[in-house]
């Protein structure tokens, strides 16, 4: 899935506007640039590129602290890219404190479901025998779920 919609998808989910955003971004020590953050936002045909995976990381790990909180005593872990939809699931199930059955929940809620073999091969190490990589609908479905969870 492309950084810009995920990001867009966890906006309106949360109701960010481009100040909270950069807040976010500033909470991993990423400065963003003028016109970093309102490029995200631009229409399709006005793009001339998607968001980079560097700011996609920084983003996710973000959002981690502003749900969760900074955690004074664990430093904070290398930037990791490219950024995988794996990636983004592991990271949108710890900013939000989910189970697997909150997850099994959410992705119901959104009229996709998977079997517990299969939400567990999507968090396994790549390279594990039982690591399952996640489809853009699989992350898009999930998007849904957890937006309708918390809009509603």
């Amino acid at each position: 899935m492309r950084n810009d919609d995920i990001i867009q998808s966890i906006r309106y989910m949360l109701d960010l506007d481009d100040i909270k955003i950069a807040h976010i971004l500033k909470l991993r020590d990423y400065e963003p640039k003028r016109g970093e953050v309102a490029a995200i936002f631009e229409p399709e045909n006005e793009k001339e590129s998607d968001s980079s995976d560097e700011l996609m990381a920084y983003f996710l790990d973000g959002l981690i602290y502003y749900k969760r909180g900074k955690s004074k005593d664990h430093p904070p872990r290398p930037i990791k890219t490219p950024v995988t939809n794996n990636m983004v699931l592991k990271k949108m199930r710890v900013a939000f404190k989910l189970r697997e059955k909150d997850m099994h929940d959410i992705l119901e809620r959104a009229g996709f479901s998977l079997s517990k073999h299969e939400m567990s091969a999507l968090f396994r190490r790549k390279g594990h025998k039982n690591y399952r990589e996640c489809g853009d609908q699989v992350l898009r479905y999930f998007l849904k779920g957890l937006t309708l969870s918390i809009r509603n």
